[in-house]
């Protein structure tokens, strides 16, 4: 087994980068202002533009594809252990 040097191994992703975040949850009037509004308190720019909504095909679900702007991978990461945690949300991906 190899070890991976963080030095020269270079990144997964570049930053800043657009990034996409898939939300899930069951379908409610508040999830998708809820997802804004979280996201916004670590993207303050983010937008409701930026958000693409896919109902499952019985309806009991919904899945936001958010395109969030971010400039590092912490910025990243909070954004996803934000999400993450809220009882509202099923998966992220």
């Amino acid at each position: 087994m190899t070890d991976i040097d963080p030095q020269t191994t270079p990144p997964l992703i570049e930053f800043p980068c657009n990034f996409p975040i898939k939300v899930m949850g069951e379908t409610q009037d508040i999830f998708t202002t809820t997802i804004i509004g979280l996201i916004q308190t670590i993207v303050p720019s983010f937008s409701a533009e930026q958000v693409e909504m896919r109902a499952s095909s019985n309806g009991k679900y919904i899945s936001l594809t958010c395109s969030v702007d971010v400039d590092s991978q912490a910025q990243l990461d909070d954004v996803y252990r934000l999400l993450t945690a809220h009882p509202l949300v099923k998966y992220t991906l």
